[in-house]
């Protein structure tokens, strides 16, 4: 079992969490309750990590972020090393490959809140601030949590895009999901099969979590 490739799987799955619940959660409730030009376009944007090939995106990104884009060569200017083969690209990344994970299941429950709840907080004087917090959030947690769970989740196991853009230094950007490739590679069965059961747990443990919650949207909206 390679540990600190697992503690970097967590960490790295912590910080993208805690940058995208929050990005994820305003632009969710943007799109769940305005009706614009572009609207269709945007969506197909935010899902588009689902369906293209993990090479792909990560050739982009790679490219994005090498020393000879402008992305990569800003970065190197203000903090002294390369954005492409480091933790905090691996971060970045993770948050774009993610975001389908967490803006679908929270822009599905803010659209499941009837209208007339809203409506009948702004007249009695809520503002939208408020109507948020006393109102839409407390409503929403079920597709909060889903998407919580499904984005720390496919975090931990993401490989493709991981490995094109971080590669696979130990300590660094390892993570578990490299690290059972790295397993079998040496014909170690035994240490990949023991790291592939913890990513199998914690899938079925998501995917636990997020069918309860949306069994309760369901039932609060039905």
């Amino acid at each position: 079992m390679d540990w600190e490739a697992f503690r970097l799987s967590l960490v790295l799955a912590a910080w993208t969490v805690g940058l995208l619940l929050p990005l994820g959660l305003v632009l969710a409730r943007w799109i769940a309750f305005h009706r614009f030009r572009g609207r269709g376009v945007l969506e197909a944007l935010i899902m588009a990590p689902l369906v293209l090939p993990p090479t792909v995106l990560g050739f982009y990104l790679l490219s994005a972020m090498g020393a000879n884009a402008s992305l990569g060569k800003a970065w190197s200017a203000m903090f002294g090393h390369p954005l492409a083969f480091s933790f905090e690209g691996l971060v970045a990344a993770s948050v774009l490959i993610n975001l389908p994970f967490a803006v679908q299941p929270m822009q599905r429950a803010f659209e499941a809140l009837p209208p007339d709840v809203r409506e009948a907080a702004w007249v009695s004087g809520l503002s939208p601030w408020r109507t948020f917090w006393r109102i839409e959030a407390p409503l929403a947690w079920p597709g909060v949590l889903s998407a919580f769970a499904l984005t720390f989740t496919h975090t931990l196991g993401e490989f493709g895009v991981v490995l094109m853009v971080g590669g696979s230094i130990p300590g660094e950007t390892r993570t578990i999901a490299l690290a059972i490739y790295d397993r079998v590679q040496a014909f170690d069965t035994h240490g990949a099969g023991l790291m592939s059961a913890l990513l199998l747990a914690f899938s079925i443990g998501a995917i636990a979590i997020a069918t309860a919650a949306s069994g309760r949207l369901g039932r609060r909206h039905g």
